[in-house]
């Protein structure tokens, strides 16, 4: 008998992820992939993973997406429902964590915070800006140190005497980092300062203003870094859990949105795990008939035009209207 589940779809500008929820809400396989500059092509090896393992003994009922690529995969799936990342880390985190108040995520190219007050998101901040204690960031401070990023934090523990490095820059920190470095200070002492520095940049920015109260969670690709984690501690005077699935838990917020959605609506948009055989395109183009020069995204299935979306006005909704060439 084929198992019913839920898929849950966060595609990022780093990664994308993909879980597969059963009705118990329980996890049964998740997808952490690179997306590489191209999110279609990774979204479809990443089901085609899951149909090559799962096609006969699972029972699809439903697709939610999230992330900054959520419009793309809802078009590409069908998804029941499409929802921000904002509320897709704060379901998934007060479903594993119930009392949770407050949320730390940092991804790979952006981090953010999420206050929430009796299971509702009261508050958030975003940064999408500055570089600065996201994934990235911290990669290429690795390889610049010569050290497997997996074993970053690890150093950062063996540090009895955190150099203190300036962090309110990406830049600026790199600088300051690579100075340290020149002075002869230990490499546990310089990411131990590493971190302190990106938690405080995140604090001071991020967390500004922001009434931090425990339970917290810190989620994201970077919540695998002790260092920071610890650095977390250190600053807020609070322990920091990190939940089992940290990385993909914008997916699994999607995939636990999709099971409330198709209950609710007693049916689903999922086009199937066979998707992952049609040629999908992307093209964009800039409307040129008013000042907004929105920047219009087309979807093309298999060279035809199958929606569109960008326009402010609506205008390119209509896909039978001809793009401007």
């Amino acid at each position: 008998m084929k198992e019913s589940v839920y898929i849950g779809i966060d595609v990022g500008s780093v990664s994308t992820n993909i879980v597969l929820v059963n009705e118990n809400q329980e996890i049964l396989k998740k997808m952490y992939l690179r997306t590489m500059g191209n999110p279609i092509n990774v979204l479809q090896v990443g089901l085609c993973q899951l149909r090559d393992e799962y096609n006969d003994k699972i029972n699809v009922l439903g697709v939610g997406s999230t992330g900054s690529g959520r419009q793309l995969a809802n078009f590409i799936v069908g998804a029941d429902i499409v929802k921000n990342e904002i509320t897709a880390h704060a379901v998934a985190s007060s479903t594993y964590v119930p009392d949770v108040r407050t949320i730390l995520e940092i991804g790979g190219q952006d981090s953010k915070i999420i206050i929430l007050r009796n299971q509702t998101v009261c508050d958030f901040a975003m940064n999408t800006v500055c570089a600065a204690g996201t994934g990235s960031f911290i990669d290429r401070q690795a390889a610049r140190l010569n050290i497997p990023i997996e074993d970053f934090g690890d150093y950062a523990l063996k540090s009895d005497n955190p150099v203190r490095i300036a962090g309110r820059c990406a830049v600026f920190a790199e600088s300051d980092m690579i100075h340290k470095q020149q002075l002869g200070y230990s490499k546990e002492d310089i990411i131990n300062g590493l971190c302190e520095a990106l938690v405080r940049n995140y604090l001071n920015n991020i967390g500004k203003g922001k009434e931090i109260l425990p339970p917290i969670v810190f989620q994201g690709g970077v919540a695998a870094n002790k260092g920071i984690k610890k650095a977390f501690e250190k600053a807020l005077g609070h322990e920091v859990y990190v939940p089992e699935h940290y990385n993909v838990m914008g997916a699994l917020g999607a995939a636990l949105l999709a099971q409330k959605a198709v209950q609710k609506a007693k049916r689903t948009n999922f086009l199937g795990l066979n998707i992952v055989d049609i040629n999908f395109q992307v093209k964009g183009f800039e409307c040129p008939n008013c000042p907004n020069a929105c920047e219009v995204v087309g979807i093309y299935k298999d060279d035809n035009l199958a929606a569109r979306w960008g326009d402010k006005c609506g205008r390119w909704a209509d896909i039978s209207i001809e793009s401007p060439s």
